[in-house]
């Protein structure tokens, strides 16, 4: 390479891993951050395509969380086993690859990723590594010649973007850390739902923007009916997995802008925004039937069937505030329990159902 061009791609370096560790450093946002990686990828490297490609750990299997380029909407949803193909393999061996011909290659002949659409393709991919895990990684591709020997990337372009990965990682770390740490401040522990305190912060939230557009706010207020016989019965290890039960339930039934929050012992709270007394009513309803209908704890080698009382209350009909919003449907909710149990009190007792 000329000199004169290789110091200058030195200094286009250097000023892109200065921009990146500045990104780092002044935001959390995953998705800003490998937006600027993925941007000075392109900027350095030229490829075609490429992709960034995260593990699901769960099924060990890669997802593209950024495709760009030619057929890149077609391979958005795809997923590739890890061991599979290119990026695969990668992931799976923890080290870089160049590829100068990806079709002439014995070990990836039989699986292109999304470069099957190209006659003479060479592939560059490097791994996210961190704390000897694979997190992801980046693959670029171009069918073009760049180079003398008539490859399209360059081993200096493999240490390009391996070291661009290692920022990838370190930003997929720390927001990873700092996702876990705010669902250790906000999440119910016992039933992987929100906790009281996150109700308060949303439920605040949520009556600014009711007030600034006229929308409704709705508060379902749940009580399982004799919970202490359950813990008597079969024991607090087994009444804990009753509460879990209880609020995959509730999550199932609601929509995703909804908020199910255990709200302590085992009484839960769901959030609804954008939704009247007459609608929350209908949740209600059809929470409770949910309940009722669900045969719990069989997967604990027993069979406990369990009803719950709801209590029901709207902003702006039944409440000002967020506290009173909350007080008004758990007082909807003692209204169902005198009644008997197993049934949905809405607002104040003359609008009880």
């Amino acid at each position: 390479m000329d000199p004169l061009r290789e110091l200058k791609r030195t200094v286009e370096e250097l000023a892109a891993f200065s921009e990146i560790g500045k990104t780092l450093t002044s935001t959390l946002d995953i998705r800003e951050v490998l937006k600027m990686i993925m941007q000075k990828v392109s900027e350095l490297l030229q490829p075609e395509n490429w992709s960034l490609l995260l593990v699901d750990e769960e099924s060990q299997e890669l997802y593209f969380e950024a495709a760009v380029g030619q057929g890149a909407e077609k391979i958005r949803d795809l997923r590739i086993k890890i061991g599979e193909g290119i990026a695969g393999w990668v992931a799976r061996e923890g080290e870089p690859v160049l590829v100068s011909d990806v079709q002439q290659d014995p070990r990836f002949a039989s699986r292109f990723d999304q470069v099957s659409q190209f006659e003479t393709t060479s592939v560059l991919a490097v791994p996210l590594r961190s704390k000897d895990r694979t997190l992801g990684v980046i693959e670029l591709i171009n069918s073009r010649s760049r180079g003398e020997d008539g490859s399209a990337f360059s081993e200096k372009d493999v240490r390009t973007l391996a070291s661009i990965a290692d920022y990838a990682a370190i930003a997929l770390e720390n927001a990873r850390n700092f996702q876990r740490l705010q669902e250790l401040t906000i999440v119910d522990d016992h039933t992987g739902l929100f906790n009281s305190r996150h109700l308060q912060r949303q439920l605040e939230s949520e009556l600014v923007r009711a007030r600034r557009f006229g929308h409704p706010v709705s508060v379902v207020f749940m009580d399982l009916d004799h919970f202490k016989s359950v813990n008597d019965t079969h024991g607090h290890q087994r009444g804990s997995a009753l509460l879990r039960e209880a609020g995959q339930l509730l999550v199932q039934q609601l929509r995703t802008v909804d908020i199910p929050v255990r709200y302590g012992g085992d009484e839960f709270v769901v959030l609804l925004p954008e939704t009247d007394r007459v609608q929350a009513t209908v949740c209600a309803w059809r929470l409770r039937e949910a309940i009722a209908n669900h045969v719990f704890l069989v997967s604990e080698g027993v069979a406990v069937r369990i009803t719950a009382s709801f209590g029901v209350a709207a902003f702006p009909e039944d409440a000002s505030s967020g506290d009173d919003l909350v007080r008004k449907a758990d007082l909807a909710m003692y209204r169902a329990k005198e009644a008997g149990r197993d049934r949905v009190s809405a607002g104040t007792a003359a609008g009880s159902s």
